[in-house]
């Protein structure tokens, strides 16, 4: 059924490359999502998207850097971040859906996987960098700023610090404690990160 599909898309002539990349990206987060990062090789994702393995070997240096390409695209919809004004309430709601994104929508497992690639594959640890981790955290970054800028925190405050205060006690818990976790615990790390310990 897949040969068909293939051949019946190629029937009309070529796709524009926009149309073959969305196809391909969808392909790949669905087979990341559902079966996780062994499952993404160039050979299913090509017959999973109507695509050559050339065009994939030409877009992406390896199957896990794909991945990363991908899990970026998938969750950007459910990890935007709000700005209503109430800094703690945004943080807290952006928070509560990268929780309920790892626990209960299935990226724990993907995520895990991808950052230990990172460790010994340069392509996902480049990938994963330049394509989700450093965007995401320039996200929250001019969120925060947002929020000093409107004197709901000190001039001073480190915003690099309070991002991996919330997001990095996530990682923290997923990755290295391997505990877990849920949603009761955002509240108490946006109070944390943003009024301190001391009385």
């Amino acid at each position: 059924m897949t040969e068909q599909r293939t051949t019946a898309r190629r029937g009309r002539g070529r796709r524009p490359a926009a149309e073959v990349r969305a196809d391909v990206l969808s392909a790949t987060g669905r087979l990341l999502l559902q079966e996780g990062l062994p499952a993404v090789t160039f050979d299913r994702v090509a017959r999973e998207a109507g695509a050559s393995k050339v065009t994939l070997y030409k877009w992406s240096p390896s199957p896990g850097a794909l991945a990363a390409e991908a899990y970026f695209a998938r969750s950007a919809p459910t990890l935007t971040f709000p700005d209503t004004g109430d800094v703690r309430a945004d943080l807290t709601a952006q928070l509560k859906a990268f929780v309920r994104w790892l626990t209960h929508e299935g990226a724990a497992g993907p995520v895990s996987q991808l950052v230990g690639a990172a460790q010994t594959d340069p392509h996902v640890a480049r990938a994963w960098a330049e394509q989700y981790a450093r965007p995401r955290r320039e996200l929250a970054r001019e969120r925060l700023r947002s929020a000093q800028e409107r004197g709901q925190l000190r001039a001073d405050a480190d915003l690099d610090i309070v991002v991996d205060q919330l997001w990095g006690a996530c990682y923290h818990r997923l990755l290295v404690l391997q505990v877990p976790f849920d949603e009761t615990v955002v509240s108490r790390l946006v109070d944390q990160a943003l009024y301190g310990a001391a009385r």
